[in-house]
C-alpha cells in the first residue's frame, strides 16, 4: 500500500497534518530526520507509517516503559503486530520477543534504551531485518536539555551494526542548541533533514496570575471551564490535598501520582480518559502518550521547572482544536525559590559522595561488586535512616544516574511470573486428589503457553476474569500451590527501583565528571531565568514567546492570551485620550498632586490608559513629574 492507503486503513484518516508527509519521505529516502513536533502534533505516525509501508521491522527506543506498552497495544488493536522489551523481563522472556522479531511477522519492536548494549540483543541485531530507528523523547540524549538520560547516549553505537539504516529522532520540545546536540550524538549523515512544525496553537489560551489565594482562583477557573481538565501540582501529597478540596466544592476530580501501584494508575487513567471523573490532579508522571483530544484547560497549580516541560503538559489542552486554556497560578515567593533550585538540584562533589557511600551502605553492597545488581528503594527510608536531606539525596542519585553509576527507576513494574515445578504427570495426579485447584491449573494452562518451559508473565486480573474468581482469591490459590512445591510463583513489584550499572567504588577512588556537572547546572540556571522572564512578562504574546524560545519565529500574536487581551483593552479611541487629557489637566491646573491621587480621582478609567496619556503628556512636555511622584502643569 501507498503512505496514504496505510493512513487510511489504519489510522482512518483521509489527510496528513502539516510536515508529517515530508517527513515520511525523507524517511523512505533513507535520509537521518530530527522531526521536532509539538505534543499532540501526530509524532507516533512519522515512524509508524513509513515502517508499514517497508519490509522489515522498525526498533522504536523510547524511555517510558508506560509509554512503550501503551504504543504497543495501540497497535495491536489496529491489527499491526508489534513486541517490546524493557527493564524487568526476565531473560527467557527477553530471548522469546528477540527471536519473535527476527522470525515472526512483526513490524515494530519497542526497546528502552539501556537494553539495547546487552549482549543478548547485540547477538539478534544483525539478524533483524531492521528497516528503520525511531528515537522517540531524542532530546533525552543532549545533556544540555532538560531531561538527559546517558542511557540514549549509547543509541549511536547502534549504527556500526546497520550503518545504512537510517535514524529518526522525534522530540516535541528542544531549542536550537539541543537539536544541534540531537544530530550531533546520534552521527546524523551530511544528507540529513530537520523539519520543525510550527509551535502555533491558534486555539490555545495561555495565561499566567500572580494570586494570593491559589485554591479560589482554581475553584473559579474550573467552575468557569466546564469539561476535562488537568491540574499539575510538584508533591504527591498536593494532588490529594487539591482533589480532595475539588471533591468538596462538587466538582468531580481524583489524584495521580507515582506513589501509586500501576494497578491504581490504571483505574485512575481509565476513568479519567472515559469522562468519568473530570478533573485529575497529578504530578508530571501523568500524561506521556495520552492521547484524549477534548481537555478543555490545564492549571499549572505550581511553577514548572522550565518551558520545555510547562509547553509540553500544557499542549495536552485542546488537541481537538476548539478552545482551550493553559492556566499558569503562582505567587512571588515561588519564583525567588525558582532562583534557589540551582544549589539544591546540584549539590556539591562532597555532598554527592557521602550520599554515594550512605546507598551503598543502605543496600548493603560491598566494595568492588554489586554491578548490574537491582534493589528495591525506597528514598524517605534511606533518608531518614542516614539523616540525609530528602531533596539532596534526591538531586545527588539523579546526578549519580546521569554520570551512569547507577539508574534508579521511580516508576517500576514487574509483572507477576509463573511456571511450573512439575512434570505433567505429576500436576495430573495432584489435580486428582487436590479438586479445589482444577480451575485455576486448567486457567493457568490455557492461558499462557509454555508455561512448563519457563517462567511466563501472568496477570492475576485477567486471570481472575477467565475463571469467574476474585483476584484476592487467585493469589492466595497461587501462594498455596508455591507453598505445594507446584508452581514457583513470583507476585508482582511495583516498589521504585535503584540499578548499579557499575560496581561499588571504594571511598578514596569515587569520581564524577565535575566538569559536565557543572554545565548542566549553568544550563538549568538558563531555563529557570527562561521560565521566570515568561512569567513576568505582561505585554508580549505568550505564543510567540514560547515559540521564540523553541526557534520559531513565525509564529504571530495569538490574540487569545492574556497579554494580547490586555493589550487590546488598553487601545484608547481619540476621544477617550481627549477625555483623559481634559480632566487630568483640569485637576493639576491649580494645584500639583500624586500621582496615586490623580489616577484615584480618575476612577473608573483604567490606570494602564491613564498611564498611556500621562508618557504622552510628559514626552510632549504639557506635564512635569517630580522625583517625589508628583504631577504639575
Amino acid at each position: 500500500m501507498t503512505t496514504q492507503e496505510i493512513l487510511k486503513e489504519y489510522w482512518g484518516y483521509d489527510v496528513f497534518r502539516p510536515l508529517q508527509e515530508d517527513i515520511i519521505n525523507a524517511v523512505l529516502d533513507k535520509k537521518d530526520v530530527l522531526a521536532l513536533l509539538p505534543t499532540g502534533g501526530g509524532k507516533s505516525i512519522c515512524f509508524q507509517v513509513p515502517a508499514m509501508a517497508s519490509n522489515g521491522i522498525c526498533l522504536v527506543i523510547s524511555p517510558l516503559i508506560a509509554l512503550i506498552k501503551d504504543q504497543v497495544q495501540n497497535l495491536k488493536n489496529k491489527g499491526i503486530p508489534a513486541l517490546s522489551i524493557y527493564s524487568g523481563m526476565s531473560f527467557i522472556e527477553v530471548k522469546k520477543t528477540l527471536q519473535n522479531a527476527v522470525h515472526g511477522n512483526y513490524k515494530f519492536l519497542y526497546v528502552s534504551p539501556e537494553r539495547l548494549e546487552t549482549n543478548l540483543f547485540l547477538e539478534f541485531l544483525p539478524a533483524m531485518h531492521i528497516n528503520l530507528i525511531a528515537v522517540d523523547e531524542s532530546h533525552c540524549i543532549s545533556q544540555w536539555g532538560y531531561d538527559f538520560r546517558p542511557s540514549y547516549l549509547r543509541i549511536a553505537a547502534l549504527r556500526e551494526y546497520i550503518p545504512s539504516v537510517p535514524v529518526l529522532a522525534l522530540t516535541a520540545s528542544a531549542t536550537k542548541e539541543v537539536q544541534d546536540d540531537i544530530c550531533e550524538k546520534l552521527l546524523f549523515k551530511k544528507t540529513s533533514e530537520r523539519f520543525q512544525q510550527s509551535f502555533d496553537r491558534p486555539n490555545l489560551s495561555y495565561s499566567a496570575f500572580n494570586v494570593s489565594s491559589k485554591q479560589n482562583k482554581l475553584l473559579e477557573i474550573l467552575n468557569n471551564v466546564k469539561g476535562s481538565a488537568i491540574v499539575y501540582c510538584k508533591s504527591r501529597k498536593h494532588t490529594k490535598d487539591i482533589s480532595d478540596l475539588l471533591k468538596l466544592n462538587k466538582i468531580n476530580a481524583d489524584f495521580y501520582h507515582a506513589g501509586l501501584s500501576n494497578d491504581e494508575r490504571n483505574i485512575k487513567q481509565e476513568s479519567w480518559i472515559n469522562n468519568q471523573t473530570t478533573v485529575i490532579v497529578c504530578t508530571n508522571a501523568f500524561g506521556m502518550g495520552i492521547d484524549k483530544p477534548d481537555v478543555r484547560v490545564v492549571v499549572h497549580y505550581e511553577v514548572p521547572d522550565c518551558l520545555e516541560n510547562y509547553y509540553q503538559e500544557a499542549g495536552r489542552a485542546g488537541r481537538d482544536g476548539k478552545r482551550s486554556y493553559a492556566v499558569l497560578l503562582y505567587n512571588d515567593r515561588e519564583l525567588d525559590d525558582l532562583q534557589k533550585q540551582s544549589n539544591i538540584r546540584y549539590p556539591s562533589q562532597e555532598e554527592i559522595k557521602k550520599v554515594y557511600i550512605d546507598l551503598m551502605n543502605h543496600l548493603q553492597i560491598p566494595a568492588g561488586s554489586g554491578a548490574y545488581s537491582s534493589y528495591d528503594f525506597d528514598i524517605a527510608i534511606f533518608s531518614s535512616a542516614f539523616k540525609q536531606n530528602i531533596l539532596t539525596a534526591t538531586y545527588a542519585i539523579k546526578t549519580l544516574e546521569q554520570e551512569s553509576i547507577l539508574s534508579f527507576n521511580e516508576v517500576f513494574f514487574k509483572p507477576s511470573t509463573l511456571v511450573f515445578n512439575c512434570s505433567k504427570e505429576t500436576l495430573n495426579d495432584f489435580e486428582i486428589h487436590n479438586p479445589q485447584y482444577s480451575a485455576i491449573i486448567k486457567g493457568l494452562l490455557r492461558s499462557y503457553e509454555g508455561i512448563f518451559d519457563y517462567p511466563a508473565t501472568i496477570y492475576e486480573n485477567q486471570l481472575a476474569r477467565f475463571i469467574q474468581r476474585k483476584r484476592e482469591d487467585i493469589e492466595k490459590e497461587l501462594l498455596q500451590l508455591k507453598y505445594l512445591g507446584i508452581v514457583d510463583y513470583v507476585q508482582q513489584k511495583d516498589k521504585p527501583q535503584i540499578t548499579l550499572l557499575l560496581n561499588r567504588m571504594y571511598a578514596d577512588s569515587f569520581l564524577i565528571n565535575l566538569d559536565n556537572h557543572l554545565l548542566r547546572k549553568k544550563q538549568f540556571d538558563i531555563r529557570v531565568k527562561a521560565m521566570i522572564n515568561y512569567i513576568n512578562n505582561t505585554i508580549n504574546c505568550r505564543s510567540k514567546e514560547i515559540a521564540h524560545y523553541f526557534n520559531d519565529p513565525s509564529v504571530k500574536k495569538c490574540g487569545i492570551c492574556d497579554n494580547c487581551i490586555n493589550q487590546k483593552e488598553l487601545v484608547i479611541t481619540k476621544e477617550e485620550f481627549e477625555q483623559i487629557t481634559e480632566k487630568i489637566t483640569n485637576i493639576i491646573s491649580t494645584q500639583s498632586i500624586a500621582l496615586k491621587t490623580l489616577i484615584q480621582h480618575l476612577a473608573p478609567t483604567k490606570k494602564e490608559k491613564i498611564w498611556k496619556v500621562i508618557d504622552f503628556l510628559q514626552s510632549e512636555n504639557k506635564l512635569i513629574i517630580t522625583k517625589e511622584g508628583n504631577i504639575s502643569i
